[in-house]
């Protein structure tokens, strides 16, 4: 799928949570394990709420913590939608967690407050890192974290449930709505997607308006409307619940593998939660509105270790 933006979630470290950076060598950078043995515990700070990812993040933590000696590493989780505020009362009290996760657009205004240990301090670099999430965790010429994994969007669809109805992947616009029409019968609805009034609605509304030629710098352009009508037409003519507004991504996962919809827009991170379920599905890019356009979704950007 073709990337348009590459927006970042980016760790941040502060002081003793660069003992982490002995956890492995695929972190890019050159730590110094020596100060690893100095560490009994490390407090950690993210927005990993909803499993499975909160268990397999904690998992890989304590397991990394671990390998360099360190006894207990303390995970907790925020809601996404109130990591800021957390972050800056945290950081105005002289209480941040050792280390911090953080989105792309957030890092520099963090960083700019002098609550962020620049990495090169520790001799940590983002040699073999793409520039886009190097740029975004940059302030003022020094590095503010690396990220510890990558994932993006895209359509999945239950194979059996389309091949029954005689349904194809939907690739443009017209024909999604004409698939989730069809698909939409009894306690199943054609398609789900989460549209909520938070990051989480916004990040799955990128793919339609990017696609359609929108930006996100100016949401009264044409493209943006068509992107949202297509968003309104999907629910007014009964193709997706209502509660859209309401659901979570995990939400949506969830109803789809319940069988209650027939295509959702999900990520990467849910694959382990369908395969455990053994759900049947496939994935294919979000549908283009015109001939001619290309399909465009966001990519978060994450890498391991945490720093």
């Amino acid at each position: 799928m073709i990337k348009k933006y590459l927006v970042v979630t980016a760790t941040m470290a502060t002081l003793s949570a660069l003992a982490l950076t002995a956890c492995g060598d695929d972190s890019g950078g050159g730590g110094q394990s020596g100060n690893a043995a100095a560490v009994d515990s490390l407090n950690v700070l993210d927005y990993y709420t909803d499993d499975p990812g909160k268990t397999q993040v904690g998992d890989m933590l304590q397991k990394c913590g671990t390998s360099i000696g360190v006894a207990k590493v303390n995970h907790e989780s925020v809601p996404g939608p109130t990591l800021i505020q957390t972050v800056l009362q945290r950081a105005s009290s002289k209480s941040l967690p050792d280390v911090l996760m953080l989105d792309n657009p957030d890092i520099q205004q963090i960083a700019e407050t002098g609550a962020l240990a620049p990495l090169g301090d520790y001799g940590i670099n983002a040699d073999g890192f793409a520039q886009g999430p190097v740029s975004a965790a940059t302030y003022q010429d020094k590095l503010y974290g690396l990220q510890p994994g990558a994932n993006t969007i895209a359509i999945f669809y239950r194979k059996s449930v389309l091949a029954k109805a005689g349904v194809q992947p939907p690739t443009t616009w017209a024909e999604l709505r004409t698939a989730a029409k069809k698909l939409t019968s009894g306690s199943q609805y054609g398609f789900a997607f989460n549209a909520t009034a938070d990051y989480e609605g916004a990040w799955q509304f990128l793919p339609p308006m990017w696609t359609n030629g929108g930006d996100e710098t100016d949401l009264k352009t044409p493209q943006v409307a068509e992107a949202l009508q297509l968003w309104k037409d999907l629910v007014n003519d009964g193709s997706s619940s209502k509660s859209v507004v309401n659901w979570k991504q995990s939400d949506v996962n969830d109803q789809f593998i319940a069988g209650k919809a027939a295509m959702m827009l999900n990520g990467p991170w849910q694959i382990p939660s369908l395969d455990k379920a053994k759900v049947d599905f496939g994935v294919v890019p979000f549908p283009v509105n015109k001939p001619g356009q290309t399909s465009i979704a966001p990519s978060v950007a994450r890498r391991g270790p945490y720093r």
